[in-house]
């Protein structure tokens, strides 16, 4: 007794493999980054308490940094190389600002050992932790800060790669190689397969497993 072919069978699960294996090997793998510029400004690196949360407004409700968690009496570090623009305190608790140029750096609640003026490098002890004017209080952590121009808040953790990850959704990537795959390996149409002696024979089309 002879068996039907397989092939109407298999053909749609070979399709399916390389689809599958097209999109792994044609889409762009993960850019190489850049190492980071910065440091972390406590040492060893610290858990992120709170992340970076942007208002939507101005004046609106939002996280315009990070809580880094520390201890009191902690160094504080210079993120990126720089120079001391404010070094005291604001509203009742320690601050210390440091210019980078384009962007600027803040760290607070800290009691400065820096001065106004002062050039400092990435890893340059600023100051030591406080626990006054703490976020995370009664826990000590340390309010990071990245800002651009006047106003323009930026996640920190990026300085130290440590930043969001963004990937790119599968069915952004699928239909840019599915086009080609299909035109290479088309689904197979209906198969006909002998019937009994001087009957028609019988169409069966591909089953999906």
């Amino acid at each position: 007794m002879r068996t039907a072919p397989c092939r109407p069978v298999l053909r749609p699960l070979l399709l399916t493999l390389l689809l599958a294996t097209a999109v792994l090997l044609a889409a762009p793998g993960p850019a190489r980054a850049d190492p980071a510029p910065g440091v972390w400004p406590l040492e060893p690196r610290p858990e992120v308490v709170s992340g970076f949360d942007p208002p939507g407004t101005r004046w609106g409700s939002g996280h315009r940094g990070v809580d880094l968690a520390g201890r009191v009496g902690q160094p504080v570090r210079a993120a990126l190389a720089g120079r001391v623009t404010f070094a005291g305190a604001l509203a009742g608790r320690g601050v210390v600002v440091v210019d980078h140029g384009a962007t600027r750096t803040t760290y607070e609640p800290v009691a400065a050992s820096a001065s106004v003026g002062d050039d400092v490098g990435a890893g340059t002890v600023l100051g030591r932790l406080e626990l006054f004017g703490s976020h995370c209080f009664p826990r000590s952590c340390l309010h990071w800060g990245l800002i651009e121009g006047r106003e323009h808040y930026l996640d920190p953790l990026t300085l130290v790669g440590a930043g969001p990850v963004r990937l790119l959704p599968l069915d952004a990537v699928l239909p840019a190689f599915a086009g080609p795959v299909a035109r290479s390996f088309p689904v197979p149409g209906p198969a006909a397969v002998p019937g009994p002696r001087g009957a028609a024979p019988l169409v069966r089309g591909p089953r999906l497993l």
